[in-house]
Parts: structure tokens; C-alpha cells; sequence
């Protein structure tokens, strides 16, 4: 009889968000006045065209799918590098070169139409709207363009969140891209 009583609330509230996402069918879930994704999108993969530390001919390419049951289009997606506090680990970007478009970096396709895209410094963190969002069912690839590639080889983390389209948008964490720096062979230079 115990064991039964501690149940019964869990059993209560997965009743009541089964009545939640049933009232609003194929379309995201709304709490207290924020919109989360039914299902998130997918980080893929994040790539850089160029690995040598401080180059400044970069793209770092971060390959996103917006499942077909997302609920809501994708409209923002935030890139913050961790652990970049370090001179030597800075990256700083230049948003106005930053694009976007369908598909992945070895196969494009059409080219997205981008808002605002800001970068704080504070955060290290780059910020790119899609205007208009991506709609379920479609994979994006944004491509930064960094001033230079960070001082210091390693391997770095950029934290990936993606927020759906609406005006309190929750953002969820997909995850880290990692791309890896290295610096050039002494032997190659003379």
C-alpha cells in the first residue's frame, strides 16, 4: 500500500504532460509562457577548414537537424567556446562574414537567410538568427569565421544550444563541437 502511494504522483504527472502535449499536437510545448521543442534539434558535427593555430583563413562549420517531430522551426543557435578565457585560447569572430545554409559543409545546398549575428565577448559567444527559422525535417550548417585560429594547440570545446522560434524561447544544450588545433611542423619552416 505504500509503495503504491508514492507512485500515484508520478503516475499523476505523467498523465498531465500527456494532456499537455496532447492539446497542442505538432506544435512545441508550452510552459509558464516559454516554448521548448517537442524533440531538439541534433548537433552533427563541427568541422574547421583550417587546424594550423593562428591561421586566419578559418571557417568552423557547425552542422545542426531539426527532427521532423521538432514541433517548432529552429530560429536561434548560440556557439559559446569553453575555457576561453586564456589569451593564448581566444577566438574572436567576425560576424559579419558568418553563413549559413542546408545541408553539410561537402554537399550544400540552398543558402540560409541570416538576422542578427552577434558575438560577446564577455561569454565568448556567438549568436546567429534564422530569418526566416529552419523548418522541421531540415539540416543547417553554420559557418563562422574566426579572426584567427586560438594561439595555443589542443583540442577546444563550443558549446551548441539551439532555441526555437517564439518570442520566450528555451534554449536546450545539444552539446559540444570540438575542434582541434595544431601548430605547424618546425620542419616545415625553414
Amino acid at each position: 500500500m505504500r509503495f503504491i502511494s508514492r507512485s500515484l504522483p508520478l503516475v499523476a504527472v505523467g498523465f498531465a504532460m500527456a494532456a499537455l502535449a496532447s492539446v497542442r499536437p505538432g506544435q512545441a510545448v508550452e510552459l509558464r509562457g516559454e516554448v521548448y521543442f517537442d524533440h531538439p534539434p541534433t548537433l552533427v558535427n563541427a568541422v574547421t577548414t583550417e587546424r594550423r593555430t593562428t591561421s586566419s583563413s578559418a571557417t568552423y562549420y557547425f552542422t545542426l537537424t531539426v527532427p521532423e517531430d521538432a514541433g517548432e522551426p529552429l530560429q536561434r543557435v548560440t556557439i559559446a567556446q569553453k575555457d576561453g578565457s586564456s589569451f593564448d585560447q581566444l577566438v574572436r569572430y567576425n560576424t559579419e562574414a558568418t553563413r549559413a545554409f542546408l545541408g553539410i559543409p561537402r554537399s550544400r545546398a540552398e543558402v540560409v537567410t541570416l538576422g542578427a549575428t552577434t558575438f560577446d565577448r564577455d561569454s565568448q559567444t556567438v549568436s546567429v538568427v534564422f530569418d526566416p527559422p529552419i523548418s522541421a525535417g531540415k539540416t543547417v550548417t553554420i559557418g563562422l569565421r574566426p579572426q584567427r585560429n586560438p594561439l595555443s594547440d589542443g583540442v577546444y570545446l563550443f558549446g551548441v544550444t539551439a532555441y526555437p522560434a517564439g518570442e520566450k524561447a528555451y534554449g536546450q544544450f545539444l552539446g559540444y563541437g570540438r575542434l582541434d588545433f595544431d601548430k605547424p611542423d618546425s620542419n616545415f619552416f625553414p
